[in-house]
């Protein structure tokens, strides 16, 4: 029995051994595969924000050159508007300096005129009286009384009808003149007129080009640039002052209608750019960070899911400003966001301040652009310190990109 025993323990012993050392090198083996996993994912994780950040800050770096871009075209556009309203306004006080002076010339025209067929008139009077003094005289005088008499009579006619000559030539010398200083002023009238026409053009060119920017600015915010200028001017409609009767030419407007009708163009279009310009001031055009701060994440898709802002990272208590005139509607906690801001701006524009360290101001409060409305933080689902901005046209978030681009086309 005892043999039987030693027999089996001899032969279990040698199956056992070999087991113990081929556990550990399966453990080790798993080990030093999921060492190998874990550090791809961390590889992953380190290089993805560096490819996005270098992305982020070369389009800062060519949206600031494109705005240095459209603000020199805009100076120089004002610069060749206010040149071309103060031409116009200098040929336009020429033109009526210059219609005055003829109107004045055609009516001493008209009174030489005049003058001289009151002369003849006189003169033929002065021949027909003393026709029938001389048939009186023919009967009752004698023949000497009547030859002397006839001869006063012929020697006052005769000094009649030169003074009626003289005048009649210092006429004709003053019509003369006055319809060359007319043939003159028609041709410094004409150049007036196309040199007019030049300053027109230049100014519906510079006006042109004031608004295009303009248009192309609402049109990459999304905003619908007639419902916004509708707006506009329906807050802006104030009218009254003393009424002045009107004076009429009484010579007809047929050849001023051209250039009226392109004078009202030009200053519907004018009408137009100060429309956009107070539509400007509304919106939020304006950096909610102004100090150094790394754009971290945009707008968009991002982990499978819609981020309706961008992120802007920086200190915790980085000042954060409007970004437009508004009111308050919410500071407070709200989930996801943290400590959140909620500014609503005219023409159905809103924006947002999320993750914030500090919030100072309160519902209701009244914020103009600029103006100090929290500190960053790292409040609610955020891996850091940082800003979460969105921007919303009608309730429906949009890309705060377009507005910060655009503001740096307008200011």
């Amino acid at each position: 029995m005892t043999r039987s025993a030693s027999l089996r323990s001899a032969t279990d012993t040698p199956v056992a051994a070999p087991r113990r050392p081929m556990v550990r090198r399966v453990g080790t083996v798993m080990a030093f595969g999921w060492a190998a996993v874990a550090t791809s994912i961390l590889a992953l994780d380190a290089t993805g924000p560096r490819t996005t950040t270098a992305a982020l800050e070369g389009e800062l770096a060519q949206l600031v050159a494109e705005r240095d871009a459209r603000a020199a075209d805009a100076t120089a556009a004002q610069t060749r508007f206010t040149a071309a309203l103060d031409q116009i306004s200098a040929m336009q006080s020429q033109l009526l300096a210059s219609e005055e002076k003829r109107r004045e010339l055609e009516s001493g025209i008209g009174a030489v005129q005049a003058s001289l067929h009151d002369a003849l008139a006189e003169a033929q009077d002065t021949r027909r009286q003393l026709a029938e003094a001389e048939a009186q005289a023919s009967g009752a005088l004698p023949q000497a009384a009547r030859a002397e008499e006839m001869s006063a009579a012929l020697g006052v006619l005769s000094d009649e009808l030169k003074t009626a000559a003289a005048e009649r030539s210092a006429a004709a010398m003053r019509a003369d003149q006055a319809v060359r200083t007319a043939e003159a002023m028609a041709v410094e009238r004409d150049a007036m007129i196309a040199r007019n026409e030049e300053i027109f053009a230049q100014l519906e060119e510079a006006v042109e080009a004031s608004v295009k920017p303009l248009d192309e600015m609402f049109k990459q915010v999304g905003v619908d640039s007639e419902q916004l200028l509708a707006t506009v001017r329906e807050g802006y409609e104030g009218t009254g002052g003393p009424l002045t009767p009107m004076g009429y030419s009484s010579r007809g407007n047929a050849a001023i209608t051209e250039s009226e009708a392109r004078a009202s163009e030009v200053m519907v279009s004018l009408g137009k750019v100060k429309d956009y310009k107070i539509a400007v001031s509304k919106l939020p055009l304006a950096m909610p960070v102004k100090s150094a701060f790394r754009f971290t994440s945009g707008f968009g898709k991002r982990w499978g899911r819609a981020h309706q802002g961008i992120d802007m990272a920086g200190p915790v208590g980085t000042a954060i400003f409007a970004t437009g005139d508004g009111v308050v509607t919410y500071a407070g906690w709200q989930r996801g966001y943290g400590n959140l801001i909620k500014i609503q701006h005219e023409l159905g524009t809103e924006t947002r301040y999320g993750h914030l360290s500090k919030i100072r101001v309160k519902v209701g409060q009244k914020v103009s652009r600029n103006s100090l409305i929290g500190d960053m933080g790292n409040t609610g689902r955020s891996t850091g310190p940082h800003l979460h901005y969105e921007v919303r046209v009608d309730g429906k978030a949009v890309n705060p990109m377009s507005f910060i681009k655009a503001a740096q086309n307008v200011f």
